[in-house]
């Protein structure tokens, strides 16, 4: 998984990457936006269209970050 959105977007969740996005990877869940690792193409558009900065590539995760990530997971399917 190369992106991860985290909480910002839970508190925005504006749409403005999903609309960048030139393969279609971001879908929107119940309470946040997700990225799915299997479609991303790591182009990085989403990140500068955020206008939350929710959008963090996930070796710059905290450990603060960490249950995004497995939400994420847990949305795709993933473990």
């Amino acid at each position: 998984m190369a992106y991860v959105i985290l909480q910002p977007c839970m508190e925005e969740k504006s749409g403005d990457c999903v609309e960048v996005c030139p393969v279609d990877c971001i879908e929107e869940g119940p309470d946040q936006f997700y990225i799915d690792p299997e479609i991303c193409i790591d182009c990085g558009a989403c990140v500068t269209a955020c206008p939350v900065d929710a959008i963090v590539e996930e070796y710059e995760m905290t450990p603060e970050d960490e249950p995004f990530l497995a939400k994420a997971e847990k949305f795709y399917g993933i473990k």
